[in-house]
């Protein structure tokens, strides 16, 4: 089975010793996305609604970069610092997926990189 580099200029880089994402077969896996804006590697802003948007963003891109869409992610993994913003998570994500959603866990965490208050990351199938 071949293994490939995804690399997208829309998404911010790795910033460690990491891929934004690695393709083995058909399938991607999807390296952890906080809400850095691409273009300045700034965090977007300390608003929480803002904050998972970019995120979102962020993993559609690597998704279209690797091939695929949103709606080819079978797993999602969601950190936050507060789980009371579930309700509000599952808002915003239900405007970048179509039924029938992907499998998904959500975690509570002490810290994320650079401060963020969410970072996602995932699994993604093409279509053979």
């Amino acid at each position: 089975m071949s293994k490939s580099i995804i690399q997208t200029d829309n998404a911010p880089q790795a910033i460690g010793t990491y891929s934004q994402a690695v393709k083995a077969g058909t399938t991607v896996y999807l390296s952890g996305q906080i809400p850095l804006v691409p273009e300045t590697m700034e965090m977007i802003s300390d608003d929480f609604e803002a904050q998972t948007r970019r995120v979102f963003d962020n993993v559609k891109a690597v998704c279209e970069a690797a091939g695929g869409s949103m709606n080819d992610v079978v797993k999602l993994n969601i950190y936050m610092l507060d789980l009371a913003h579930f309700t509000q998570v599952n808002e915003i994500m239900s405007g970048y997926f179509n039924q029938p959603y992907p499998a998904r866990a959500a975690i509570g965490v002490k810290a994320l990189p650079k401060g963020a208050q969410i970072e996602i990351d995932g699994i993604m199938e093409l279509p053979e």
